[in-house]
């Protein structure tokens, strides 16, 4: 992590942001980076840039013709996948997307209110007669997760084998041959899982995203079984993920913050706008883009070809839009941030992540209200996103 001497308008590092680190140290870092630059070349592995303020991040993400998602990690610009709708640009995403809206709308998470909290409840009443929780393996890790599954009509005997999978993809912090490696392994592997469940369901639709996702047409055409096993990876990927990093890095505030935690308790109404800013604060997302030409990002001179890092944290921690950006403020307005993308990528699934966050939030507090971190705890993060892995242990009296 260590600076030169300027090169192209903007300095250079060696930054592995793949690494193992203590939580919150990657983020520090990106704060730094946007103090001393608008941009900065990163040397690590493949060379690449990264941008750090939030004008010029949004203008990345709202320009999708001169910055490509064909190449969505700085480590792959050339990938020999496509995950889908993610990687596509262009008519094809717009089609895919149309059809997807629906299924991940407003209205659609709505419906789905009921289950989220009878999902929460049934984990948070487990959890409370212990005193003492894992947080992330016992809470984090599965709340999310089961109602990913049952959205894809997969059966929870198989979430351990799921949580191994989705580590290697999102979360080594390997040599990175070694990582590419057991990434690519893990990716054939999930979309092998994919296949079989893609066949049973051709031949026996039943009321989940696949077989609704069999149903499309792109291009006045069924999808084929390669494009619905490439979309089947991108909502593992997603489901299994960013809500669970997201509740870790909730979590661990509140119980390092007892104040804004007893502000929760007290008012519940606040939680929404927490939720806003917990995602503000904490944005874990780390998305890249593709330059198809020759341009220029705060006078840094970038080639077509080059891959262009735009973090979500450094946009949404920027000074010259949100006053003490460091710093959680529970009923903070306005809230502008980015935490789920800008442009025709935005993140599909807001609105259901926003739901389950809510009501995790919700629920929790109304069953464990005073809770605290364990002294064993030592939160790590590791892999291409923010937010702690592992080691967050809550207890509370009994």
């Amino acid at each position: 992590m260590s600076g030169t001497e300027p090169t192209n308008a903007c300095p250079v590092y060696d930054f592995n942001h793949c690494a193992e680190k203590p939580f919150g140290e990657k983020i520090a870092f990106y704060d730094k980076l946007r103090a001393e630059a608008p941009i900065v070349r990163n040397t690590f592995a493949n060379d690449h840039y990264i941008v750090t303020r939030y004008e010029d991040i949004l203008a990345v993400y709202q320009n999708h013709q001169l910055f490509s998602n064909s190449a969505v990690t700085v480590f792959d610009p050339d990938p020999a996948y496509r995950w889908i709708p993610e990687m596509l640009d262009g008519e094809e995403h717009r089609q895919w997307r149309k059809q997807l809206g629906p299924l991940f709308s407003p209205a659609a998470a709505a419906a789905l209110e009921d289950k989220v909290r009878g999902r929460a409840v049934e984990l948070i009443m487990t959890i409370a007669a212990r005193g003492r929780c894992d947080f992330m393996r016992d809470f984090a890790d599965r709340y999310p997760s089961f109602i990913f599954l049952e959205l894809m009509g997969l059966p929870f005997e198989d979430f351990e084998t799921f949580m191994h999978w989705e580590h290697e993809i999102l979360h080594l912090s390997a040599r990175l041959e070694e990582a590419a490696r057991r990434r690519a392994a893990a990716m054939l592997a999930v979309t092998e899982y994919f296949r079989e469940i893609i066949a049973r369901r051709r031949t026996v639709p039943e009321d989940d995203l696949i077989s609704k996702a069999i149903g499309f047409r792109i291009d006045g055409k069924p999808v084929s079984d390669a494009d619905l096993e490439s979309f089947c990876l991108l909502m593992f990927m997603a489901g299994l993920d960013t809500v669970t990093a997201t509740l870790g890095t909730a979590f661990l505030h509140l119980a390092q913050h007892p104040r804004d935690r007893r502000r929760l308790v007290e008012n519940p109404e606040l939680v929404p706008t927490a939720v806003e800013e917990i995602l503000r604060v904490h944005s874990i997302v780390i998305p890249s883009r593709k330059a198809t030409a020759d341009t220029e990002i705060a006078g840094c001179p970038i080639h077509k070809g080059d891959m262009i890092s735009v973090p979500l944290n450094c946009a949404n921690r920027d000074e010259s839009l949100f006053d003490d950006p460091a710093e959680v403020e529970l009923d903070r307005r306005p809230n502008n941030h980015i935490a789920f993308g800008a442009g025709p990528h935005r993140c599909l699934g807001s609105h259901l992540a926003r739901r389950e966050l809510r009501i995790a939030l919700e629920e929790w507090h109304k069953v464990i209200p005073e809770y605290r971190l364990s002294d064993d705890s030592a939160p790590i993060e590791s892999g291409g996103q923010l937010g702690p892995v592992g080691n967050i242990f809550l207890e509370w009296d009994l």
